[in-house]
């Protein structure tokens, strides 16, 4: 037995990876286990409807507005309110600087070292700063970008993370006319940095084309949230689910009723719940949800840049759903540049600074169920009050729960086509940490972390027993 440790990863959060060989000496079960435990929804029972917000807001570091959000709209359900036409604006605006910030880190730090420096690059220099050795404008322009869109969120919640502003009913504040000055002479340069990296990414197409065949490429469900008439959306509208033929397979289903068509299976080998689309059973009824499953199930982008650059994204698949998961490095970019293209927008509307921000409201639901879009993918918030509206029962469903069993199947296909012999070396490793990456996976927000593991490879005989492991 090989023992190898590398100090260095880049998933947000800890994982284990298992290969099993059949006696043809070939890859026959690949599984990736999250190892902490869940417990964060029973910290929040005893808690009242109104600390929600701001405490789930607290499950990540990294995605904090998608869960005050996502908190917010179970609380509207909640009090029957109709948040106010600014609060909603408001909430949009935030959600676009979410998507922006989320979606840079992803790219430009996660993800680039290896998409641009190779997956077989030194791995003591393969990171954020061996990509600022290399390519320094590149880097910066990660940095800047990134910085935007925290500002767009400071702008609003007085705070880069964990901001404490979207409460049931509305939001606290609107925005400032100086602030939102600031936000409109940072998006130029924004946009211009969106646009160049999509020339970027398409531009290096033919060189991944064997990662792009083996990186989570085959035929599922896709789900996203879309508007009434199929144009993109992130943060309202309803439910579609599309398959690799980009048929539209269910549309119009009411986020608020999710229990009749997602199940979640679980399974004794990860403390993350596989969630499925009911009618297809498990576990044939694997979904995708996200950047790739948002440009997959909508009909249009909705503003002229992204809809272009949604053109030249379809052309990949001449028309039909794009499968691999791969592609999902595009389609985050896509994502910001539509993000960015919205925010322009909502900069000119003089509703983001009407003081009419809030709905008050006492309890007049005992349940709801807060949906909107994540940066990674569909989130649902669902809780259950008593008539004190203290929080007797909750349930989160994240996006990186959503994709579990695609990650799986991802991990599996990456295994099959780059173990070769009996060893887990460097770049097998890398190519199987770099799926995973391609979900932009957030294993707190899914478990709720309790405990400390690393990414941890280990693979295994015919037999059972163990050859070799590497670890992160």
């Amino acid at each position: 037995m090989k023992r190898i440790k590398i100090p260095v990863t880049r998933i947000e959060g800890h994982g284990l990876i298992t290969l099993r060989l059949g006696e043809d000496g070939r890859v026959k079960e690949a599984k990736f286990h999250v190892t902490e435990a869940r417990g964060f929804e029973r910290f929040c029972r005893g808690r009242t409807l109104w600390e929600m917000p701001a405490l789930t807001a607290r499950i990540c570091g990294i995605c904090p507005v998608s869960h005050l959000l996502c908190s917010a709209k179970a609380g509207d359900a909640i009090l029957a309110v109709r948040v106010p036409r600014a609060a909603d604006k408001l909430r949009r605006l935030m959600n676009l600087g979410q998507f922006v910030q989320s979606h840079a880190l992803s790219f430009f730090h996660l993800s680039s070292p290896d998409l641009l420096l190779g997956w077989d690059y030194d791995p003591a220099r393969r990171n954020v700063l061996g990509l600022a050795e290399e390519k320094p404008e590149l880097a910066l322009d990660g940095i800047r970008l990134r910085a935007y869109g925290q500002r767009v969120i400071e702008a609003l919640g007085g705070r880069r993370i964990h901001p404490a502003w979207a409460v049931p009913g509305g939001v606290r504040a609107p925005l400032s006319e100086e602030a939102r000055d600031a936000l409109a002479a940072g998006l130029p340069e924004a946009l211009r940095i969106a646009q160049d990296a999509i020339s970027l990414y398409e531009s290096h197409l033919d060189a991944w084309q064997e990662e792009i065949a083996t990186f989570g490429d085959f035929p599922s469900l896709f789900m996203a949230l879309v508007a009434p008439d199929g144009t993109w959306e992130h943060y309202s509208g309803r439910i579609r689910f599309v398959d690799a033929e980009r048929n539209v397979v269910a549309d119009g289903l009411d986020p608020a009723r999710y229990g009749e068509y997602i199940a979640e299976k679980t399974e004794g080998w990860s403390y993350l719940k596989f969630p499925y689309y009911k009618e297809a059973g498990y576990p044939e009824g694997l979904y995708r949800v996200g950047p790739l499953a948002r440009l997959n199930c909508c009909d249009r982008m909705g503003t002229p840049l992204a809809d272009e650059a949604l053109a030249r994204f379809r052309a990949l698949a001449e028309g039909k759903a794009v499968t691999s998961s791969f592609h999902y490095h595009y389609a985050r970019l896509i994502e910001i540049l539509a993000a960015l293209e919205r925010i322009e927008r909502h900069l000119d509307d003089p509703d983001l600074f009407s003081p009419r921000v809030r709905a008050e409201a006492g309890i007049n639901e005992l349940e709801g169920v807060g949906a909107h879009e994540a940066p990674r993918g569909t989130l649902l918030h669902h809780y259950r009050v008593d008539e004190d509206g203290v929080i007797r029962w909750a349930n989160l469903i994240v996006s990186t729960g959503h994709n579990n069993l695609a990650m799986n199947r991802t991990v599996a296909q990456i295994a099959q086509h780059f173990l070769t012999g009996r060893e887990i070396t460097e770049g097998l490793l890398n190519r199987l940490e770099g799926g995973i990456r391609a979900y932009d996976p957030c294993l707190s927000c899914s478990v709720h972390a309790v405990g400390r593991l690393p990414l941890r490879v280990e693979l295994y005989g015919p037999r059972g027993e163990l050859i070799s492991w590497r670890e992160r």
